[in-house]
């Protein structure tokens, strides 16, 4: 029951990120440039969770939600494409152990722009959009390294709280 609780929790957290980060005006002139705030709730959940299943969930659900509350429905397969390719390879990162969280994360975002990518070449039915691939691998490890260096700042104080509730 507690960490329905939890992940509850870290649900409306991603969520309340996803909003943040519908608000911040950022325009780099490319397409899909975001700072992935949201992925910092995943990126935590990986790291103290444990369990994939549940950042997974916790991932799915915050795509799905956020993207009717806030967006439109090509933001949510875009999204979900993104979430596609860059949660299995944080996760082989996070596993093998030879990645620090920050790299675990840069690993997240520059698959999510590979996987935003790809689904753009399939709506538009063009390769041409590939052209965009340089940028989106700079911002996608200029993000994920931001938000690993979040994460591994937070991390020690998510630690010791669940250790505090856990003594309770």
């Amino acid at each position: 029951m507690r960490r329905t609780a939890e992940l509850g929790l870290m649900l409306a957290l991603a969520m309340l990120l996803s909003y943040v980060e519908s608000l911040i005006p950022l325009s780099f002139g490319i397409p899909g440039i975001k700072l992935g705030l949201p992925n910092l709730i995943v990126l935590l959940l990986l790291y103290e969770g444990g369990k994939a299943r549940e950042a997974l969930l916790v991932n799915g659900l915050r795509i799905v939600l956020s993207g009717f509350l806030f967006s439109n429905l090509y933001t949510i397969l875009y999204a979900l494409a993104g979430a596609a390719l860059s949660f299995p390879a944080m996760l082989i990162g996070r596993r093998t152990k030879r990645l620090s969280m920050m790299g675990v994360s840069v690993l997240g975002g520059v698959f999510h722009n590979v996987g935003q990518l790809l689904m753009a070449m399939a709506v538009v039915e063009t390769f041409t959009v590939a052209y965009y691939t340089p940028f989106l691998i700079v911002a996608g490890t200029v993000t994920g390294a931001l938000l690993g260096f979040v994460g591994m700042q937070l991390l020690p104080y998510l630690r010791r709280l669940n250790r505090e509730a856990e003594k309770k």
